[in-house]
């Protein structure tokens, strides 16, 4: 059974936390994780992009000359697409980009993930993360006592206004609250930091 150093917020050792093993060390399975980030990436495009049809642009009901006997080629429309002001071939329309995974899936996604930092030590457990004011000051001092590098990932167990506002000055932090984390945030952060009832909570959700 894997095992993590608790720290306060000063950085002092508080105990030793035993962690699930069916949620801190389960092998890497780099296809659910590769279908769950993309699936990710692909729910935030917008797809809002639109263009005409030939159909759609307004004018060219009248044929600009006769079909023959003019000596230039033959044309029906003024708005056909290799007119200026015509229509655009295989024109983009709205659509959306989301995909489909299971459940399941996602859920192996995320223990892989959480499995990855346990193996890499990248992964800091904080019995609490509490600040007096918003204040950005506060939770850098808290990030520099835990000896946090590279791109932060904070995963609350509970929604901390202050907190939350002090993590948006920094570019190299993110706060989250654990039911918004997604699996592309854990890979992508360089250290985790997560406080003791956030696992409690992964380790609730993801039996």
């Amino acid at each position: 059974m894997p095992s993590i150093v608790l720290l306060n917020q000063k950085g002092q050792e508080v105990e030793t936390l035993q962690l699930a093993e069916e949620i801190f060390a389960v092998e890497e399975h780099q296809q659910a994780v590769f279908d769950t980030i993309i699936a990710e990436l692909a729910g935030r495009r917008q797809g809002t992009q639109k263009a005409k049809t030939r159909t759609e642009v307004r004018g060219g009901g009248k044929k600009p000359w006769r079909q023959k006997g003019t000596g230039r080629a033959r044309q029906g429309s003024i708005r056909a697409p290799q007119w200026r002001g015509g229509g655009v071939v295989f024109a983009p329309t709205p659509r959306t980009y989301k995909m489909k995974v299971n459940k399941k899936v996602v859920k192996l996604a995320m223990k892989c993930a959480l499995s990855e930092k346990v193996r890499e030590n990248a992964l800091i457990a904080v019995d609490k993360i509490e600040l007096e004011s918003f204040k950005t000051k506060g939770l850098v001092e808290i990030l520099l006592n835990v000896k946090a590098e590279g791109k932060v990932l904070i995963v609350l167990d509970e929604v901390n206004a202050n907190v939350e506002l002090a993590g948006r000055n920094l570019p190299y932090a993110c706060v989250e609250n654990i039911n918004h984390v997604s699996v592309y945030q854990m890979k992508n952060a360089s250290c985790v930091i997560m406080t003791k009832g956030a696992i409690a909570r992964y380790e609730e959700v993801l039996k």
